[in-house]
């Protein structure tokens, strides 16, 4: 008797320098418009000037954080094959686990792990039932970590990442109020009016970017997880991470490439933080760990003091 899935369900959590996505969501936009022909339409970006022939009504939603893997299961022969899919343009770590299970097993045994190339895909596991005579039932779960663990970051000079005269640290490497988990423990928090220009500090490719969200606050259940940002892939397998930027104040789209000096933002007042500034971090996959790591960045020791 094959083997029928009971649900193959993904948790979009996004591990990222942040705290843990959590809570309500806060903020988006659908664009509301009607066309020369009197057809209502419904988008998440405004339409050209000459297709509307009424006033664009912008209607604010709630938005979640952007899913950086899906999962999909085929059906292979009475058998299950689970992929994961990565929406990022750089790889990232998945780990697929059963969330229940009855007369199944996977190949290779779950809990099991992939590497997942810049907006590849990757077969993880094939679930198949324990005793072919009897039904079976399951519950897929897949977490997904940015980065290759196998990345080996070099030693190398990063620029300042704010466009501005004068120069404050609010918080540095291990700060005691959010400073004090592995993602952010080497993190850097520059104080910034809402609006400076953020610069990218190295060379890379644009990986990850949130730029939905509206609200700040200090309620880390209902604002962790809701900072909009910008993630750059470097070509050692580190990433940088900006975050807090104002809403609609990411200038780079994913996948592309930018300098050393670029600007990439503008910053703000977005998530869990106490107001507005740049949060800083170069991190790595420590194998399904998204750890920060201590960097060298010209002129933030003189900042600090």
């Amino acid at each position: 008797m094959p083997l029928r899935p009971a649900l193959a369900r993904l948790l979009p959590a996004l591990l990222a320098a942040l705290v843990a996505a959590s809570g309500a969501a806060q903020a988006g936009k659908v664009y509301k418009w009607t066309d020369r022909n009197g057809v209502v339409h419904y988008g998440d970006r405004p339409p050209e000037a000459k297709m509307a022939a009424s006033p664009i009504t912008v209607i604010p939603v709630q938005a979640q954080p952007g899913a950086m893997v899906r999962l999909r299961v085929e059906n292979d022969r009475g058998a299950y094959l689970a992929w994961a899919d990565n929406t990022l343009a750089g790889p990232i770590e998945v780990l697929l686990r059963f969330g229940s299970q009855r007369n199944v097993a996977g190949d290779p045994p779950l809990p099991a792990r992939a590497t997942v190339p810049a907006r590849g895909s990757a077969l993880v596991a094939r679930i198949g039932a324990a005793d072919p005579s009897l039904p079976g039932q399951f519950e897929l779960r897949l977490d997904g970590i940015p980065g290759d663990p196998s990345a080996r970051p070099r030693d190398v000079d990063y620029l300042l990442p704010l466009r501005q005269r004068a120069l404050q640290v609010d918080q540095g490497y291990g700060g005691s109020f959010s400073h004090t988990d592995p993602q952010n423990r080497y993190a850097v928090d520059f104080a910034a009016d809402v609006g400076t220009p953020v610069l990218a500090a190295r060379a890379g490719v644009v990986m990850q970017v949130e730029s939905d969200f509206d609200k700040a606050g200090l309620n880390r259940e209902k604002y962790g997880g809701r900072a909009n940002f910008v993630r750059i892939l470097h070509e050692d397998g580190s990433m940088a991470l900006y975050a807090h930027l104002k809403p609609e104040g990411v200038l780079v789209r994913v996948g592309q490439r930018v300098q050393a000096g670029q600007q990439i933002g503008l910053s703000g007042n977005t998530g869990f933080t106490t107001g507005p500034h740049l949060h800083f971090a170069v991190q790595v996959n420590r194998g399904m760990r998204l750890e920060s790591i201590p960097f060298r960045m010209r002129g933030v020791e003189a900042a600090a003091r």
